[in-house]
């Protein structure tokens, strides 16, 4: 199923903004900043990685609510994307 591309905004927005996190914390290993500092903001970007993920899912999901004669849903095949996340 293709996913409207104009829904997949605010995924590709939050997606840019990790990519800017990512850049800060190669620029904080490279500067040689605290280990604690380091791991909060991989923390962050992981978070930030799985909520896009997240919302991807969930907008396959309202599409397919919405628009069930647009294709079939595999209903396993959209389980394990999700538990991929977990």
């Amino acid at each position: 199923m293709e996913l409207d591309a104009t829904e997949m905004q605010a995924v590709v927005k939050r997606l840019r903004r990790a990519q800017g996190q990512i850049g800060g914390i190669l620029k904080m290993i490279e500067d040689g900043r605290d280990c604690q500092d380091i791991v909060t903001q991989l923390a962050a970007v992981s978070k930030a990685l799985d909520r896009a993920g997240f919302a991807v899912i969930a907008l396959g999901l309202r599409q397919c609510i919405t628009d069930p004669e647009g294709g079939t849903m595999d209903v396993e095949a959209m389980e394990k994307l999700f538990l991929s996340l977990a």
